[in-house]
């Protein structure tokens, strides 16, 4: 009996094309695909974007490699770029299939764009706005990640569809006018389909409460800029007669960047604490009203709750849900410099 070498279908890497950004919009049962594939070459000569429609995602992809002399390999993906309305519609078939044909990689950051996608598209990939992989370095935290910004992979969407208790929120972009790509903020996912916005220092909040919000910068009135360093919370949970309560303690530590009036650092921390804990509380009633559990509160509550009244979570108890928050701070106020 013959032995067969185990590589024997495997397709050279001169002989696959390998996107770093997908685009996909929705209109009328039909998708249309905006693939961004980099021109390999010597010369290094930047990035074509080929599109094709189909009934299904991965048909247009098909269509798409079957015109091309290289197979399209989607495993490197690092972006999917989806127009608003399809956000609107819903992610839930898209995502489903990314995670049951495993082609796409589950680390792949999920994206709203404010515009439509073949004017994106031909923007960002304009020669005058760089070598065509702004839209990949924008969001590495290596490179131009910001704590601004929403970071939300395949993975995470695909597990909010099937969690009773877990929201997300995606980065929602457009086309700059004096860079590549401006952030507009996140969108609110709730199973899978945007319900609301935040903005840009809303997100910011967002990525505090969650611990990823490692050099953001908060003004405090006017009187100082100041930089996260690091930061922790810690949540106690108690349910009273149905009526959940969560009780969060912040504590961040920060260097003070600039300072306006020499104000005491006792003023700023107080100024910071109000701050913060105001904007949250505004945040938390906002999402509230959206019925979406982005910060994972009903996480805190499956011990207590039984899966049928889990699976009433966002409709019967998150929107009642008192949440007391207390922020507390800790000022470095020598800035990144080292005593002797």
């Amino acid at each position: 009996m013959a032995i067969l070498s185990g590589c024997w279908d495997n397709k050279d890497i001169n002989h696959r094309a390998l996107p770093i950004a997908m685009g996909i919009s929705y209109h009328e049962g039909m998708y249309k695909i905006y693939l961004d594939i980099p021109k390999v070459s010597e010369r290094n000569e930047g990035i074509q974007v080929i599109t094709a429609t189909g009934d299904s995602v991965s048909s247009a992809v098909d269509h798409i490699s079957m015109n091309m002399e290289s197979q399209v390999d989607l495993l490197h993906l690092k972006v999917i770029i989806v127009d608003k309305t399809f956000a609107l519609r819903g992610l839930n078939e898209i995502t489903a299939s990314m995670i049951r044909s495993r082609h796409v990689s589950p680390k792949t950051m999920f994206v709203i764009c404010d515009e439509p996608l073949d004017r994106f598209f031909k923007h960002i990939n304009n020669p005058s706005n760089g070598d065509g992989n702004e839209i990949y370095d924008f969001f590495q935290k290596n490179s131009g990640w910001n704590p601004e910004i929403a970071y939300t992979p395949v993975w995470k969407v695909f597990r909010s569809i099937h969690s009773y208790t877990h929201d997300v929120v995606l980065p929602v972009i457009q086309s700059g006018e004096t860079t590549a790509i401006q952030s507009n903020g996140s969108g609110i996912l709730k199973n899978g389909k945007m319900v609301g916005r935040l903005s840009n220092e809303q997100t910011l909040l967002y990525n505090v409460f969650n611990g990823t919000s490692l050099g953001g910068k908060i003004e405090v009135t006017g009187k100082a800029t100041l930089q996260i360093v690091n930061g922790h919370i810690r949540h106690q949970t108690k349910l009273d007669n149905k009526k959940p309560e969560l009780n969060s303690t912040l504590h961040l530590n920060v260097i003070i960047l600039d300072a306006t009036g020499n104000p005491s650092t006792g003023e700023i921390k107080l100024e910071l604490q109000t701050l913060l804990q105001r904007r949250l509380e505004q945040l938390f009633q906002k999402v509230q009203r959206t019925h979406a559990d982005i910060f994972g509160i009903g996480q805190h509550f499956r011990n207590e709750l039984t899966r049928t009244e889990l699976a009433n979570w966002r409709t019967e108890y998150f929107p009642q849900v008192k949440i007391n928050l207390k922020v507390k701070t800790t000022i470095r106020n020598t800035g990144n410099l080292k005593l002797p």
